[in-house]
């Protein structure tokens, strides 16, 4: 109940008057059940038995007014609960994404995307169902169940009660399966979420799948999957198809009883046939209601399972909090500083007592051994995640005293694995200011390397360039990251692994738009190819999360170090640049 009727208040925003105005739409439509045995017993006692003219001419016209009534009762609150339904949908889904794009990396370091995809699409569809489906059935459902009840006590209460003796009987066993009903859901859902998960992988991956000829093992993955989430919807069709057969075998010997006991008073001329049709009519229209309210029944255990999963993930708490009353950063004038940082992601430690100072305008660069904590002391700074113990500071001021949108508006990142949208270059390129001038946005081109290919391109800077850009070459997709930081302009710019997998030509391309994009700014580079940054004002080692070595280039070469022993294994096989570098 606790889920539901937190489920419940969705449906507030269109309480008055949409809801309200579906709600009496299908209470009238309810209730019109009621007169339909007074019809029949109008026919048959009327019309056959009395032989009535005016009974003949009056009822064609009332059963025509009914209908109608009916008809326009019945599209009033169908329409009406598929629109606060479609309405409930967008408002779920808008929670979840913002919830998702609020929540720190490490929810998505241990969260497959598939999951995240089920829990959006399927999951709110089986939410909605259970919310404006149920809650409309429900209503129609039970209003005709009551006046149905009260109408058959009004004609014959004996015969009422020999009807409705079934009715008891379905309580338990109802609610056993509803359990098992919700269980099963609960199963499918997670299995339909671990078979988007897999079917992403081998959709993004299909290159590495083909190289290594893997398509088989995948097919077989894949069908095992849906085969084991074929066996759950099965058990749960099951729970679902044994529903109304049970209810119909249980009202079969009301039914029957009614029959009997009915059949017996019009022989014997305790009742007309009429009145008889009439109250056998009402019986035969009480039990669809209540089916109907059987099979609510089994779409909201479905949409209960569905809504404690979506519920599990709102209600999923970000590690990364913004304080209350955090200040904005107007603006970076003095340094950034680790001080004695720790981090770790579980229980091994990444980073160990860090002591890093970035100066204003200071180019600092950031090597060592790949594990050994460069990305993740660099992530820091932005606050993809926060420090275990230590703090790290921007002018003084710790970071987590500052609001995420102000802390962030300060950095620009370019990374190894370049994001790209499946959206136009324009609108890539424009990522950080959507609202910027095409001079804006052909400038930053210009200064990345990037204005030559992208004229060339077909629709130039209107060209959609596919998933994560896959239409462009790696350097050119560099460059369009490149082209994005410039146009953001911020006082703090991360590199991490920026010019890595490139071909000389392309990285040489990527190393002039990098030196443009450095000039003024304070940055902080991660490195695999060390002769990107030699020219560093200063250069950290990292070693097993600790800073072991720090200086410039000539210094540390000197030193015959950590880094030493890196640039000549880097740099073995090219004798002259080692020499050069030293």
């Amino acid at each position: 109940m606790k889920t539901y009727r937190r489920l419940l208040r969705y449906l507030r925003p269109y309480v008055w008057p949409r809801f309200t105005i579906a709600v009496v739409g299908m209470v009238l439509y309810s209730s019109t059940n009621g007169v339909m045995p007074y019809l029949v017993r109008g026919v048959f006692d009327d019309v056959f038995l009395h032989k009535r003219e005016w009974a003949l001419r009056m009822l064609p016209v009332l059963i025509i007014v009914v209908f109608l009534f009916r008809a326009a009762m019945a599209f009033s609150q169908s329409y009406l609960m598929e629109w606060i339904g479609q309405r409930v949908i967008a408002d779920v889904r808008s929670q979840l994404n913002a919830h998702f794009l609020r929540l720190s990396l490490s929810f998505y370091n241990r969260t497959p995307t598939g999951t995240l995809l089920a829990r959006m699409t399927n999951d709110v569809e089986l939410l909605r169902s259970a919310l404006t489906d149920a809650v409309a059935s429900v209503m129609k459902d039970f209003t005709s169940l009551v006046v149905l009840v009260v109408v058959a006590f009004v004609m014959d209460w004996r015969l009422a009660m020999i009807a409705v003796v079934a009715f008891p009987l379905t309580v338990v066993p109802m609610l056993r399966l509803s359990r098992r009903l919700r269980k099963f859901t609960r199963k499918g859902q997670i299995t339909l979420g671990k078979l988007a998960t897999l079917l992403q992988e081998t959709i993004q991956g299909n290159r590495v799948v083909k190289a290594f000829g893997m398509e088989d093992y995948e097919i077989r993955r894949f069908d095992e999957e849906s085969t084991r989430l074929v066996g759950l919807y099965m058990r749960a069709a099951r729970i679902k198809a044994f529903v109304t057969p049970m209810m119909e075998v249980l009202a079969s010997f009301g039914i029957a009883g009614v029959v009997w006991v009915g059949g017996q008073s019009v022989l014997a001329g305790g009742r007309t046939p009429g009145s008889f049709m009439a109250f056998l009519t009402a019986m035969l229209l009480l039990y669809g209601p209540f089916k109907g309210l059987t099979k609510t029944n089994n779409v909201v255990q479905q949409g209960l399972a569905a809504a404690g999963r979506i519920f599990e993930m709102l209600d999923e708490p970000s590690d990364v909090v913004e304080k209350s009353g955090a200040a904005v950063l107007g603006g970076f004038t003095d340094a950034i500083r680790f001080e004695n940082v720790s981090f770790r992601y579980e229980a091994e430690p990444v980073l160990r007592e860090i002591r890093l100072e970035i100066r204003r305008g200071e180019a600092v660069a950031l090597v060592g051994r790949s594990g050994g904590g460069k990305s993740t002391l660099a992530d820091l700074i932005p606050r993809f995640y926060d420090a275990t113990s230590g703090r790290l500071t921007i002018d003084g001021h710790d970071v987590r005293d500052f609001t995420l949108a102000s802390l962030r508006a300060q950095l620009a990142l370019v990374t190894q694995f370049t994001f790209l949208f499946n959206d136009s270059v324009r609108n890539n390129i424009a990522y950080g200011d959507v609202g910027t001038s095409m001079e804006r946005i052909e400038a930053a081109a210009r200064a990345a390397n990037a204005h030559g290919f992208i004229e060339e391109l077909p629709q130039g800077y209107d060209t959609v360039i596919g998933e994560l850009g896959v239409k462009l070459s790696g350097g050119q997709r560099q460059r369009l990251a490149i082209a994005r930081a410039l146009l953001k302009n911020a006082p703090i710019l991360i590199l991490d692994e920026a010019t890595s997998a490139l071909d000389n030509e392309s990285e040489r391309l990527v190393q002039e738009a990098l030196e443009r994009l450095m000039a003024g700014r304070t940055t902080l580079v991660i490195a695999h190819r060390l002769s990107t940054i030699r020219h560093a004002d200063r250069i950290a080692v990292l070693d097993r999360g600790r800073i072991i070595e720090e200086g410039t280039h000539d210094d540390l070469i000197a030193r015959s170090g950590e880094y030493r022993r890196l640039y000549d294994l880097q740099f073995r096989n090219e004798p002259r640049a080692a020499a050069g570098g030293g």
